[in-house]
């Protein structure tokens, strides 16, 4: 099993999504940014890390919002999911295909990665 992390990054009533590169494990299907954790790395520098390399920004990482165990037919995940906040920087595709800002009500029009469905559900509830 891979632990891997997810960054919710809200900014007034909009949410920021990834798109994954063509190529790799659940192509083009979008997700909440984020990725594996390194051996001695806890979930929040992971997080802080990942959305460096991916996106070019900074951000804080606050409390966790959702938990998701999923088997995928080649991989077994466990994905922590935090609510973030951006600090600083312009948002650019480094690390993935590209990136949205979406409203929570539109975000059923985009094709997620199965191990992200649940924490979209989880956030239809809460916001």
């Amino acid at each position: 099993m891979v632990i891997v992390t997810a960054a919710i990054i809200i900014d007034n009533d909009r949410i920021l999504i990834t798109q994954r590169k063509k190529g790799t494990n659940q192509e083009l299907k979008w997700e909440f940014p984020g990725g594996k954790i390194e051996d001695g790395e806890s979930p929040e520098k992971c997080l802080i890390r990942e959305i460096k390399e991916e996106l070019g920004i900074d951000i804080e990482v606050r409390d966790i919002f959702d938990v998701v165990y999923h088997e995928y037919p080649d991989i077994t995940i466990l994905l922590l999911a935090y609510k973030c906040s951006l600090i600083s920087g312009e948002i650019e595709a480094i690390d993935c295909n590209d990136y949205e800002w979406v409203k929570i009500n539109e975000i059923n029009k985009y094709v997620f990665a199965e191990a992200d469905i649940p924490i979209i559900k989880h956030l239809n509830r809460d916001l």
